[in-house]
């Protein structure tokens, strides 16, 4: 009689998995490509990372400029105290007003300096362009926070469904304990124990509704949608291995290598600019200067000057750079071998993690099927009074990690598996 009066509701993981799906297939689905996608068009560092690339071509356009001539223009009013005068015996003859206007237009154009403009405008080239692979290396690892947010509403997902399941169990086992109590045939100890894990139960649905939310709040503001924008996720993501056939080609893939790379050969124009610091520089210059004089006969004087310019002495200030300029190229090529070991690093730990990541997927899924059978069992055990209520919250609870550590598993795999494309240059 009591087992016709009790409903019993059990949701295997497998028909859980099948409901998921489906609802998944409603609505408007946003795949993992559509949020990289979203992220590149939206998301705030993106931008600030092109606003640097910007910036730094306009560096290789100042750069360029020294090769043109600098033409510079002055102009202004001038009141001396006295004139100026010249002495003549004892007389002296004004040579100059005491108030004038004065203008001057120069033209000064570098003709050889041994090769320092040619250092600075390579030094701009290779830092703009190692600002630009800088970006595209930021554009990665984007990428990777999108992924952790994507494949974290999946897991958050299936943390929501587990939760729910598991307090659709509470309630029924409460009822069952209810109807035994009523009967008799238990002590209230059995009851209060259902109603404080239910009551449990609801907390930790609470928990993860509440998680749900912060990862779609990040999501969406990585790929630069409303706060209150939700979707149906439709890419779950393939369980396959990804190979790493060589490190080394691996590592050349990788935009922050590149970038450090050209840091090292701007580091090397840099020394080289710093060593031509000691040789002189061979110049043209052209003025027009006009002073307001009606003393003399020719008040606009015209004039060209070809001359050779060199520092002596400059209190050491040319040597100590070019003494830095060595330790700078020191200091990139130790970054660049550094970077080298940290990516291979990052690709061995990934690589690993993605392989502990797939053995737990099959373990875990074991251990549902297990548990699974082991609910089923203490349920039938409970009612026929064979068993207690607390193997039957224990073979519950057992459940709920099973499928908890099977969605951690999945998830993990997921993220590791980003990690090493990322690791890669490949994200």
């Amino acid at each position: 009689m009591l087992r016709k009066r009790l409903l019993i509701l059990s949701i295997p993981l497998q028909l859980l998995l099948m409901v998921t799906s489906a609802l998944s297939s409603q609505g408007a689905g946003l795949t993992i490509r559509d949020c990289l996608v979203l992220a590149e068009k939206n998301n705030h560092t993106l931008k600030l990372a092109s606003h640097d690339s910007a910036i730094q071509l306009e560096n290789v356009k100042v750069a360029e400029g020294s090769y043109f001539p600098r033409l510079d223009l002055q102009a202004g009013y001038s009141t001396l105290m006295e004139p100026q005068a010249m002495k003549v015996g004892t007389t002296s003859i004004d040579t100059q007003q005491s108030a004038f206007p004065f203008a001057s237009v120069g033209l000064y154009q570098t003709l050889y300096d041994f090769g320092r403009r040619g250092s600075r405008k390579e030094q701009a080239s290779l830092q703009e362009s190692a600002v630009r692979a800088g970006t595209a290396a930021v554009r990665q690892d984007v990428s990777l926070q999108v992924v952790r947010a994507y494949y974290g509403i999946l897991e958050s997902n299936s943390f929501v469904a587990i939760a729910k399941d598991e307090v659709s169990q509470r309630e029924q086992h409460l009822k069952i304990a209810t109807a035994l109590f009523e009967e008799g045939v238990t002590t209230k100890n059995d009851l209060l124990q259902a109603e404080v894990k239910l009551a449990g139960s609801r907390q930790r649905l609470l928990a993860e509704n509440s998680r749900l939310t912060n990862s779609w709040l990040l999501l969406n503001y990585l790929t630069g949608n409303p706060a209150n924008f939700r979707a149906t996720l439709g890419d779950e993501g393939n369980i396959e291995h990804v190979t790493v056939k060589s490190y080394k080609d691996a590592l050349d893939k990788r935009d922050e290598i590149a970038a450090q790379k050209l840091m090292v050969s701007s580091a090397e124009s840099f020394a080289k600019e710093s060593r031509d610091e000691f040789f002189p520089e061979l110049f043209l210059k052209a003025s027009v200067d006009y002073l307001k004089n009606d003393k003399v006969v020719e008040q606009a004087m015209v004039g060209a000057t070809v001359g050779i310019k060199m520092n002596l002495f400059d209190g050491m200030a040319t040597t100590a750079r070019q003494r830095q300029a060595v330790k700078l190229l020191e200091k990139e090529k130790e970054r660049l071998r550094g970077m080298e070991e940290t990516y291979l690093l990052e690709m061995e730990a990934a690589r690993n993690d993605m392989d502990v990541a797939l053995e737990r997927i099959e373990v875990s899924k074991a251990a549902i099927r297990q548990s699974e059978e082991n609910l089923r069992i203490n349920d039938d055990r409970y009612k026929a009074q064979v068993g207690t209520a607390t193997e039957v919250i224990d073979a519950q609870t057992l459940l709920s990690q099973a499928r908890n550590d099977n969605s951690q598993a999945i998830f993990d795999y997921q993220v590791a598996k980003a990690r090493l494309k990322r690791a890669m240059g490949e994200l």
